[in-house]
């Protein structure tokens, strides 16, 4: 386990700028730090002014207590005052304790932000720093590319073996559900501007939330939480269905998913999951009784908000603590999931199926759960391909690797193939966007 120490006291100034069209264009080629959703977007640029680095158990509770220390000494100048001003860090954390990738959470030297036709510019830098770093400069995207992709260590007969496993574990009663998750692994060129991952992403799917942090790159539809102002909101995705053809189609699809057991029940689970964890933490905690179908470009899921007070001050740090992992990524009980995931999966999902997004000076902030993604690997950093954490390497040809993830969850009654075919239209929206 290790943990590196913050820098001292940060010094931070907002100020609002004539808008910005693209604020990506700002953003590392190689890279980016991004997040958007519905045209709302903050992008880092320039180098690290802070990194916190941590592993091992109880990595969540660390790294909200080493950002709670920076919050308390930070000096903040902030006249926009709007979500995503003043001090922000962007965090990207494994899904597992045990994984061998990080959990990272990192303050740009610049973050340009827009939202709601607002556009601004935040500088960071250390105390002991006499001036600012350079402001970065627009660059226009590179060349189009596209991954060249194949089947990872799970290929479709040992996914079905994978759940075989775990309808067996579930019906001995060790486990209620488990989402069992598999991989498709690749090579990009060495010189490619994962920014038009980016843009393309939040170009096909602007209701989600695009992302980009420490390489992990995606469009996830499930709202982990989001904190602003002593309000706690939350999203719960579970129960799955491709589009349909036409409009008729869609109809049908919807009624079916509805009122299918194992959708039904499997949504349960994490409704039921994220209200307990949020209990201990909020007053006035609603959850709708009935999930509602929420449309995306390519297919329906079950969804259900659930929204609170928070009464004891916690920060977004430490409601992703509280949720993370939900029964819609690893099942329940919680810790006997956990611990089948690992026998049953032949990888380590890295960040996959971890919390992504921000946190501000104010303990606020927006995170999803790092889904419909896929992880690259450090340029010129060396490591072993495909191992599952975060594929830091380049191969001796010059490329990059990725490594996608997609997974669905098994409770009683779970067919492989169609579970198989789940995980497939899952994989779809970031298997398009590479090619």
């Amino acid at each position: 386990m290790s943990e590196k120490p913050p820098v001292p006291r940060l010094i931070v100034e907002t100020r609002e700028v004539p808008h910005i069209e693209d604020p990506l264009l700002f953003a590392s080629r190689p890279w980016p730090i991004a997040w958007q959703r519905r045209g709302d977007m903050l992008v880092g640029a320039g180098g690290d002014v802070l990194r916190i680095e941590v592993d091992g158990p109880d990595r969540l509770a660390r790294i909200a207590e080493s950002w709670r220390r920076v919050m308390e000494s930070a000096e903040v100048d902030d006249a926009v005052a709007l979500p995503g001003t003043g001090l922000v860090a962007f965090g990207a954390f494994a899904f597992d304790e045990s994984s061998a990738s990080p959990s990272t959470l990192v303050v740009p030297s610049t973050i340009i932000g827009r939202r709601g036709g607002r556009s601004w510019i935040t500088r960071v830098r250390g105390a002991a720093d006499a001036d600012w770093a350079p402001d970065p400069v627009a660059d226009e995207y590179g060349a189009h590319w596209s991954a060249t992709l194949g089947p990872g260590r799970m290929d479709p007969e040992a996914h079905g073996d994978a759940v075989r496993h775990a309808l067996a574990a579930i019906e001995a009663g060790e486990v209620g559900k488990v989402v069992v998750a598999r991989e498709i692994t690749g090579t990009v060129p060495a010189g490619a501007d994962l920014r038009r991952l980016v843009r393309a992403l939040a170009s096909g799917y602007p209701d989600t939330w695009t992302f980009s942090v420490e390489g992990i790159i995606g469009a996830s539809p499930e709202t982990l939480v989001t904190v602003h102002g002593g309000d706690v909101t939350a999203r719960v995705l579970a129960g799955t269905r491709p589009r349909g053809a036409d409009a008729d189609e869609d109809t049908a699809i919807i009624a079916e998913l509805a009122v299918n057991p194992k959708d039904v029940d499997e949504h349960e689970y994490a409704v039921r999951s994220v209200v307990d964890a949020l209990r201990p933490h909020t007053s006035a905690l609603a959850a709708a009784e009935a999930p509602f179908t929420l449309k995306l470009p390519n297919l329906w899921h079950l969804a259900t908000d659930v929204e609170g007070t928070l009464t004891n001050g916690s920060s977004a740090l430490d409601m992703v603590r509280a949720l993370h992992p939900t029964a819609a990524v690893a099942g329940t009980p919680t810790e006997a999931a956990l611990a089948l995931i690992r026998r049953i999966e032949p990888f380590d999902r890295g960040r996959y199926a971890g919390p992504v997004g921000w946190i501000d000076g104010n303990g606020d902030g927006e995170w999803a759960i790092a889904l419909r993604c896929a992880q690259f690997g450090t340029p010129g950093a060396p490591a072993a391909p495909g191992d599952g954490d975060d594929a830091r390497h380049r191969d001796p040809d010059g490329t990059r690797a990725v490594t996608a993830h997609a997974g669905g969850g098994i409770v009683a009654g779970s067919v492989p193939e169609a579970e198989l075919l789940e995980t497939r239209v899952k994989f779809r929206p970031i298997v398009d966007a590479l090619n």
